[in-house]
């Protein structure tokens, strides 16, 4: 398997099929299975000239980005999921914009964090989903637990909130 990364080279479709004619070249056709790329306009047009070049060389787009635009798409239009999505990035941001509540949370997970929703990733609102989901036992012992009722926050109107989020059963 070979993998490049050209982040600091011109991106047109003559530069990077030049790029990625010299790797073929360099492997040899009949070794290469198959070349990813992006799935951007320039990478497809790179495809096809590799394939008209190479007659036995297969070319396709990653499917990450593809998956991704579809979670995008669940987001926008599925109203279950922009609430669900809204709740877990609220949870997330509350625990850990708090020192203290980083520390509680490590100690009901055996030291194991949460995924947080990261702004360019789609498919990252669903893992922090299926993290919490994971550890929904270990929030709900927390939020229930005499550290959190000890704890400022959990007299707050916001950590209330949060709270109740957790214990929700249909979170």
């Amino acid at each position: 398997m070979s993998s490049v990364v050209n982040s600091n080279m011109s991106k047109t479709t003559d530069k990077v099929f030049e790029m990625l004619d010299v790797i073929v070249e360099r492997i040899m056709e009949e070794n290469i299975v198959k070349v990813v790329t992006d799935n951007a306009a320039n990478y497809k047009a790179t495809g096809q000239l590799l394939m008209e070049k190479q007659k036995s060389l297969f070319w396709t787009p990653c499917d990450a980005p593809c998956i991704g635009l579809i979670l995008k798409d669940f987001e926008k239009k599925l109203e279950v999921h922009q609430v669900t999505i809204a709740k877990g990035r609220r949870i997330t941001s509350y625990v850990y914009s708090r020192t203290i509540l980083i520390s509680m949370l490590r100690h009901f997970t055996k030291g194991r964090d949460l995924i947080r929703h990261a702004a360019t990733r789609f498919a990252t609102a669903y893992l922090t989903l299926r993290c919490l989901n994971d550890h929904k036992m270990q929030l709900m012992t927390m939020f229930t637990s005499k550290q959190w009722s000890s704890c400022r926050f959990a007299r707050i109107e916001e950590g209330k909130q949060i709270q109740n989020c957790v214990l929700d059963n249909m979170f």
